[in-house]
């Protein structure tokens, strides 16, 4: 069995949303690498740095949390010659928070007055802990009993 893996997404908000409605992941503007570095059983968390993509209005938040649920990468038709790629995850309740109170606490961010550099490549790999600290400020642990999901 491979170990599971954490994941930070970064999508506007818009289109996180669309993702969470059709139950999918889409990165980096449909690639299909970072997708094929998942497993079943990984977890992703998405950061929106604006509100939509068109647009320049910040966001700033972790706007949705999913697990990965098979091994199947595979293309959709768009339209206007798009075919970008996805994954199936299993998006769970959870609350959009703002990233600024947990800046300093989150290991992969290097440096507090640039702590958007970490988000530049549409995606990256994050550790459990950090997954965490994220994960249980989204999700009400207590009124939803998802601690036990986290350590699935």
């Amino acid at each position: 069995m491979q170990n599971k893996r954490y994941w930070i997404g970064v999508a506007s908000r818009d289109h996180v949303m669309h993702a969470v409605q059709g139950g999918f992941a889409q990165l980096c503007h449909g690639k299909q690498t970072p997708l094929k570095k998942m497993n079943t059983g990984d977890w992703i968390i998405y950061y929106s740095p604006k509100v939509d993509y068109k647009e320049n209005i910040p966001h700033q938040k972790f706007t949705a949390i999913g697990k990965v649920i098979d091994d199947n990468v595979y293309q959709v038709d768009m339209g206007s010659n798009f075919f970008p790629y996805r994954r199936n995850i299993d998006f769970i309740p959870c609350e959009e928070i703002l990233i600024h109170p947990l800046i300093s606490k989150l290991s992969f961010i290097k440096s507090v007055k640039y702590w958007g550099y970490s988000f530049r490549f549409g995606y990256l790999e994050i550790c459990e802990k950090d997954f965490k600290i994220i994960a249980e400020s989204m999700v009400n642990v207590e009124k939803q009993g998802a601690r036990g999901i986290f350590h699935q």
